[in-house]
């Protein structure tokens, strides 16, 4: 998504391109970018100049957007989001940790937009 906001408003950005730069393989990219375009955060273009484009403006797509439309619930502990998934859901003093764990990475990932990384990201390139 990065690479992709580094991108926003130009030519659309093949698979090959982004897996290179990020050192990952393009099965797996292709499995991430699944669901984020079901989301509506990216967009295809077929054809020869074909590949992948931000579908929202940077600046309104958060850490927190992105990893829970490919991973799911951040919950550290499936009860945290379900009450029914354990019978001591309701009398465990762990589980108010596990609660707590999940806000804090909620909020935490809600701070930065794609916007922001990409800015970081642009300035580490500049440095090295």
């Amino acid at each position: 998504m990065i690479e992709l906001t580094l991108s926003y408003n130009e030519k659309p950005v093949q698979l090959n391109d982004i897996a290179c730069k990020q050192e990952i393989s393009v099965k797996y990219l292709e499995q991430i970018m699944a669901p984020l375009r079901i989301r509506g955060f990216v967009r295809t273009q077929k054809g020869s100049r074909g590949g992948y484009h931000l579908a929202v403006k940077p600046d309104k797509v958060t850490l927190f957007d992105i990893i829970e439309s490919v991973e799911g619930s951040i919950a550290p502990v499936s009860c945290v989001d379900d009450d029914d998934s354990c019978e001591r859901a309701n009398r465990c003093v762990t589980r108010s940790v596990w609660m707590r764990l999940k806000e804090a990475m909620k909020k935490e990932l809600q701070s930065h937009t794609l916007e922001e990384l990409a800015k970081e990201q642009e300035a580490l390139s500049i440095k090295s």
